[in-house]
């Protein structure tokens, strides 16, 4: 494929050094060819009011415009107490609206998510899960990724120090390559 296809990357913590930014950053790096990974900001994003749509802010309008021209979205979160940290949720409702102009709406999307627990953020993944089956993205099923014990599988500069995890990631991407080509994505 000539041109990468352009994938949004939504990092549910807003910690500088969490652990999921460390893994965005790393899954950027080994991201294929035929794929530009982004990670795009969220803790700016005022919490979502429908009263202020009708002049919505400027980190609003800047995101939803951002997250429409993307191909794709993969979202690596941790998990807070067994859901999605509010941050990530609120990105996910400010680009759900107005009502009836979704930028989420057929976007091919994947879910990874991280803990230093051994459960590797399985409630916040399945919790993702059930909102984006209500805004039309179409989730990569296959591969899971749940990536636990996080804080053992990263180098001091932050970067994905296990092997076994680095080759797990890499066909994860690559599966997620497809499965962005096969739902049709423009």
């Amino acid at each position: 494929m000539s041109n990468p296809r352009d994938v949004v990357v939504l990092v549910g913590s807003l910690r500088k050094e969490s652990y999921s930014r460390k893994l965005a950053k790393g899954l950027i790096a080994l991201a294929p060819a035929q794929l530009k990974l982004e990670i795009v900001e969220i803790g700016e994003l005022q919490l979502y009011n429908q009263d202020v749509d009708e002049n919505p802010p400027q980190t609003w309008t800047a995101f939803r415009d951002r997250v429409r021209r993307a191909d794709a979205v993969l979202f690596v979160t941790p998990e807070y107490n067994r859901s999605v940290p509010a941050p990530l949720k609120n990105a996910i409702d400010v680009g759900s609206r107005p009502y009836g102009k979704s930028v989420w709406d057929g976007k091919p999307g994947g879910i990874i998510s991280a803990s230093p627990g051994a459960v590797g953020g399985f409630g916040a993944n399945h919790h993702l899960r059930q909102s984006l089956v209500f805004l039309n993205i179409p989730i990569l099923q296959q591969p899971e990724a749940y990536i636990g014990g996080v804080d053992k599988l990263l180098d001091e500069q932050g970067g994905i120090a296990n092997e076994s995890t680095k080759g797990f990631l890499s066909k994860y991407l690559t599966a997620f390559a497809s499965w962005i080509d096969k739902t049709g994505a423009r």
